[in-house]
């Protein structure tokens, strides 16, 4: 059977879905510097990625082509439309490719679905948007007709759904997640949403396994600045509360194996050196190093000022390196990117970090493997 990860990127999603059990994965991308890194991690001597890159524009697949049965469709399609910092257009947003998904689901007819995106998709004023998303993975068979206003499916949709309430062709559940909370570096706020054939077991999240809790529990006892040979720094003066998981990963954990980077472009490795010009802005103050990275960010025409910017130790504000930003996203530090420095900024403030991809596909793999029993709906 095959798995694919439609909207592919620089492959956060698919080193995830590889470390958790799904591949090898066919990756579907139109940008051609995201398929330039996508094959030098499949071919390179050290692969990150296993499986194979179709270079194509998501509007002119022919998933007709597709003979296999397909057991996974992995898809973070792009989050524009949804985005807290794009312009709030939602389904009139050109950039919105929810209906090129459910093309693939009506023709693929997957195992399971996996979808990925912003926590902007759940906001009150896209919230009914979001319900018509998770009514169509429900019935998927109850196609648009031409020139339907999305409103007008929705309500037929509705209408079947009363009708047909134990008859749904997915079994759909969804979760907004922080990244930090599961291991990542960052905090990073994202929904996932799974749907399952009805004869599959029934999924759930995983568990968090990281909290602010447990690094305030750790900066407090001072444990975490013995490990970083760092003087005890003021944090919580009450500790907090016992919750038995990991603390959060803070940026100077991510970092600390990383070497000084370099000067200038050309005398780095690794994507790794300093870009100047960074600055303080209103509410862009950097992220600090002793607590996880903000979001991490792609930018329309590159990253603006403020964004993925670091505070030193010395009160300094500098850009991330890429090779630090890859990292805040879990790439593997033999994960290469191809490109400028704008691709490569799209490309990795666009991912899925690696870790939560992971996290939350293993529990959809270990459902899969399971024998077929009947579920409860």
């Amino acid at each position: 059977m095959r798995d694919i990860d439609l909207f592919a990127g620089a492959g956060g999603l698919a080193i995830g879905l590889k470390k958790a059990g799904f591949a090898p994965v066919s990756l579907y991308e139109w940008d051609e510097f995201a398929c330039q890194t996508l094959r030098q991690n499949i071919t390179s001597n050290k692969p990150t990625l296993d499986g194979a890159v179709e270079e194509i524009d998501v509007h002119e697949i022919d998933w007709r082509s597709v003979s296999e049965p397909v057991r996974l469709l992995a898809a973070g399609a792009p989050c524009q439309p949804f985005s807290l910092g794009g312009r709030h257009l939602a389904e009139q947003d050109g950039r919105n490719l929810f209906p090129e998904v459910f093309r693939a689901v009506r023709a693929l007819r997957p195992r399971t679905i996996l979808l990925e995106n912003v926590r902007g998709l759940i906001r009150p004023s896209f919230r009914p948007y979001f319900e018509y998303i998770l009514r169509q993975l429900r019935f998927p068979s109850l196609k648009p007709r031409h020139d339907e206003l999305w409103q007008e499916h929705d309500r037929r949709l509705v209408d079947h759904e009363n009708s047909n309430k134990n008859r749904v062709e997915y079994v759909v559940t969804w979760k907004q997640v922080d990244a930090a909370d599961y291991g990542v570096p960052q905090n990073r706020h994202r929904v996932f949403i799974i749907a399952n054939a009805p004869d599959l077991p029934h999924y759930e999240f995983p568990i968090e396994t990281h909290s602010k809790n447990a690094l305030l529990r750790d900066q407090l006892a001072g444990t975490y600045w013995e490990r970083h040979r760092r003087k005890t720094s003021k944090c919580a003066d009450q500790p907090p509360r016992e919750d038995n998981k990991r603390p959060w990963v803070t940026v100077r954990d991510a970092l600390s194996k990383l070497p000084v980077p370099s000067i200038s472009e050309a005398a780095s490795r690794m994507n790794h050196w300093i870009i100047p010009g960074a600055r303080v802005y209103p509410g862009h103050d950097g992220s600090k190093l002793d607590w996880p990275a903000k979001t991490i960010k792609a930018g329309v025409h590159g990253v603006p000022g403020g964004e993925n910017t670091l505070i030193e130790d010395s009160g300094e504000i500098r850009y991330f390196t890429l090779r630090e930003t890859a990292l805040l996203q879990t790439f593997p530090n033999s994960h290469v990117f191809r490109g400028a420095r704008l691709h490569i900024t799209r490309q990795i403030g666009n991912a899925v970090p690696c870790v939560l991809s992971a996290a939350i596909s293993l529990p959809l793999c270990k459902v899969l493997a399971e024998p077929e029993k009947e579920c409860v709906r």
